[in-house]
């Protein structure tokens, strides 16, 4: 739907009934699917038809929403994962194997971090983590001949550093490798990173894309313009014969859909992180209210940010909206309309006045998620990033009083108000 705005893109792509079909996009609650000829199953079976014969590979209501979010950012193809933490997994394991290297930012959400430090690391491949401030010099030096990618998130969770999308791709495209977003916190609503220079986009789409705290999942999501065929010798799971597929070639067969077909085809069949079809409809519910939903987000976290930089209890507070923040000047360049609705501050308390404030918060709640439409709490160093040390800590930017602070949509007035007396 190139044609229409995003916010119409939010409520009609993905899904067009035909004449006497379901107005709503129907959950296909069914494992398998089927077929008259044996013949057929067996084209499919080998990548030569398009069309569903099991869920764990394809779904009718998966691939519509996963389409919609495709459309959403831009690019040419997408997929639906069962967690954000499966798209992180799959986004890199579709490129990388043992004895690879990745570049990421060291401003990551802990599991994610986590993930490329330390699992990644037991599978083979090795990952090196850069502040996401460096110099391009000191970018390119991290690049090694076995680099597969540089990954990074638009903001940060929960540092809330804005990521500089065109530095980090040009980085990452003079040396021949894609470079990955994490686009959770901004969405397609206030950044595409694919216009900035980004190849793949993930998403956690647990969080703004639901909106509803209803439904764990992710998606990744191809621009469809990395020339894989150009950087061949890195990438040979793409540009090479795949032996459990009768020696098709991805690139050749799928071109621009091939990075997609691949980690489909090989990957959700082997690890098998599907997204349920249940699931896949709540998600595609949220999408349909995301573009309200997010002007709401920012504005009322914005109110947050600058109810508690003028309270005298409070030693700092980070938003990438807020004039006078580290990453203002960032957040106009790439998201111009509003970043998120999150933000993090600490008291001149430190670590214990920010226990004791959040256990005295009403409306607010403490809760092991962000990006919802109800207001919550966070303390990452006791809770999201707890295994993490203190210099991984400091490195992604979770300083020990940090409270991250999910800004709903409720009425401001009650949010400000819940602040102020737990403040008290």
């Amino acid at each position: 739907m190139t044609d229409f705005r995003i916010e119409t893109k939010c409520i009609q792509s993905g899904y067009e009934p035909g004449n006497g079909e379901p107005r709503v996009l129907p959950i296909y609650q069914s494992t398998t699917f089927r077929y008259t000829s044996s013949e057929q199953m067996g084209r499919l079976f080998d990548l030569e038809e398009s069309g569903y014969f099991y869920t764990r590979l394809q779904n009718p209501t998966n691939d519509a929403v996963a389409a919609k979010i495709c459309d959403l950012e831009g690019g040419a193809a997408a997929m639906l994962t069962s967690s954000g933490q499966a798209a992180s997994f799959y986004s890199i394991m579709n490129l990388a194997q043992a004895g690879d290297h990745i570049i990421c930012s060291s401003a990551l959400y802990g599991g994610t971090y986590n993930l490329y430090a330390h699992t990644l690391k037991k599978m083979g491949v090795e990952a090196t983590f850069v502040d996401p401030d460096c110099t391009e010099e000191e970018l390119n030096n991290a690049f090694r001949e076995n680099t597969k990618a540089v990954f990074g998130e638009t903001i940060a969770n929960p540092a809330l550093v804005v990521l500089d999308l065109e530095k980090f791709a040009a980085a990452a495209h003079k040396h021949g490798v894609p470079f990955i977003v994490d686009n959770t916190f901004a969405t397609p609503i206030n950044c595409r990173p694919i216009e900035w220079g980004a190849d793949i986009v993930i998403h956690s789409t647990t969080k703004y894309m639901d909106g509803h705290a209803s439904c764990v999942g992710g998606a990744i999501v191809d621009s469809g313009n990395f020339d894989w065929e150009a950087h061949k010798e890195k990438f040979p799971g793409l540009t090479t014969p795949d032996e459990t597929y009768h020696g098709i070639v991805y690139t050749q067969k799928f071109g621009k859909l091939a990075y997609i077909t691949k980690a489909t085809a090989q990957l959700m069949r082997d690890l098998g992180s599907i997204q349920s079809p249940q699931n896949a409809f709540l998600l595609n519910l949220g999408l349909e209210t995301l573009h309200l939903r997010m002007a709401r987000h920012c504005e009322n976290a914005l109110a947050v940010a600058e109810y508690l930089k003028n309270h005298e209890k409070v030693a700092w507070v980070s938003c990438p909206s807020l004039p006078g923040d580290k990453y203002y000047d960032l957040a106009q360049k790439y998201m111009p309309g509003g970043s998120c609705g999150v933000i993090t501050f600490g008291l001149k308390g430190g670590r214990a006045a920010a226990v004791e404030m959040m256990d005295k918060l009403k409306l607010v709640a403490i809760v092991t998620h962000v990006a919802d439409a109800r207001s919550c709490v966070l303390h990452p160093a006791s809770h999201t990033h707890r295994q993490m040390n203190e210099q991984e800590l400091m490195e992604a930017g979770v300083q020990p009083d940090l409270i991250r602070f999910s800004v709903g949509i409720e009425n401001i007035n009650d949010i400000i108000a819940d602040v102020r007396q737990a403040l008290l």
